[in-house]
């Protein structure tokens, strides 16, 4: 065994990477104080070929030097934009035929490893703030809410190893119905 080089992956450039066909899948960020959380998200939509990345209210924006640290890049490969207003953003992926899936503890969440997709439909994911989780505002707006099964005595993951987690399961998922 060894290890692989850089130019041994067959990875391939910005410019084929953002032509090439991406999984109907958007992540939401409500509201996201840690901009090494963004950064890392970006690098995990890169990685799974994410739609898209929406921002919301304080979540920080590229370029900034914080999301630089973690995406190393990937604010360039991952189409994004930004919404001061968390409801307005989800209304809008609504419209766009976007099924919205909050990963937060609520009364009618459905653990991860349950929560099925459906061929031919288009998700966002919405991931919430810190310390609050998802804005109160939106939880009546979404289509579902899904949890990680956790055995620990911390309520809750950090964003970004949550977004791995669910991005990593949504793209295994969205493999075996192609």
């Amino acid at each position: 065994m060894k290890k692989l080089k850089l130019q041994e992956l067959g990875r391939v450039d910005l410019a084929t990477y953002r032509q090439a066909e991406k999984i109907p899948v958007c992540i939401l960020l409500d509201n996201v104080r840690s901009l090494h959380n963004v950064g890392s998200t970006f690098r995990t939509a890169d990685a799974f070929s994410i739609e898209k990345i929406v921002l919301t209210g304080i979540t920080g924006q590229p370029p900034h030097r914080e999301i630089q640290k973690t995406a190393l890049g990937a604010t360039e490969s991952v189409q994004w934009e930004h919404d001061d207003d968390v409801l307005h953003a989800v209304e809008q992926l609504k419209a766009q035929g976007y099924e919205i899936a909050l990963v937060e503890q609520t009364t009618h969440s459905v653990s991860l490893e349950e929560f099925k997709l459906e061929a031919g439909k288009k998700y966002c994911f919405v991931f919430g703030n810190e310390v609050q989780g998802v804005s109160d505002s939106i939880v009546g707006q979404a289509d579902c809410a899904i949890e990680i099964p956790q055995s620990g005595t911390k309520h809750s993951l950090n964003i970004s190893v949550c977004v791995g987690i669910v991005m990593y399961d949504v793209y295994q998922k969205i493999k075996q119905l192609r």
